[in-house]
């Protein structure tokens, strides 16, 4: 029971930099970075830098600040693990995209198209670019997603 409570709890905030969850704590604790960080045995500035998010947390550090503010032994490194899976999986999606070039500008009028989040936001793209895109514009979708997955997608909107 416990473990599904715990896991509930990191689930509001997978992604997140455990440097961010340290910063609030502190900030709720009424406990200064500097002080705080001298007394876990780590320099302010490396602390400072991950309350930032400039820095990744360690296992060394993560284990001093989980015991002395009371978190669960490992919270603090599970937070970083979510958050460096999040970094990866935003990575990739900047890498596999369709060819940019493909598209004109008025396809995607209203937003950046370089932002698209081409995976989360296929259903949306998919029926925008055939309900409005040109030949060109409709066989880049279709290369890119597959035409099971263009098929499936214009079945089920109706299309």
């Amino acid at each position: 029971m416990f473990i599904f409570v715990f896991m509930i709890d990191i689930s509001n905030i997978k992604g997140v930099h455990p440097g961010l969850i340290l910063e609030r704590e502190l900030r709720m604790k009424n406990l200064k970075k500097g002080p705080f960080a001298i007394s876990v045995g780590e320099y302010p500035q490396i602390l400072g830098d991950i309350t930032k998010g400039k820095r990744k947390m360690n296992t060394s550090l993560a284990l001093k600040i989980e015991k002395a503010l009371g978190f669960e032994e490992g919270y603090l490194m599970i937070l970083q693990v979510y958050h460096d899976i999040e970094e990866e999986k935003n990575q990739q999606e900047r890498l596999n995209k369709p060819d940019l070039s493909k598209f004109r500008p008025a396809i995607f009028w209203d937003t950046a198209i370089e932002r698209i989040k081409w995976e989360t936001q296929k259903k949306a793209i998919i029926k925008r670019v055939f309900e409005r895109g040109n030949e060109i514009e409709k066989n880049e979708i279709t290369r890119f997603y597959g035409k099971d997955t263009v098929d499936h997608i214009l079945k089920e909107i109706g299309k």
